[in-house]
């Protein structure tokens, strides 16, 4: 399997409606890549595909929430 050299489909949560501070999640072939949508020349990182689905299972379990 070829790995996908730059994510693509780059996209923020509807919920972040006009705001800048946002951050934004590609598309790569072994997971998600992440950046921050004010500073996008400063990089991303990226998770795998398991560790992505763990992360977002964990955000809509309130796992953050103060």
């Amino acid at each position: 399997m070829q790995n996908r050299a730059l994510p693509v489909g780059w996209r923020k949560s509807s919920h972040s409606g006009h705001q800048v501070s946002c951050v934004e999640v590609g598309a790569v072939d072994s997971g998600a890549a992440v950046r921050d949508s004010k500073n996008v020349g400063a990089g991303y990182f990226t998770a795998s595909s398991r560790q992505w689905r763990l992360f977002i299972d964990a955000v809509k379990s309130d796992r953050f929430d103060r």
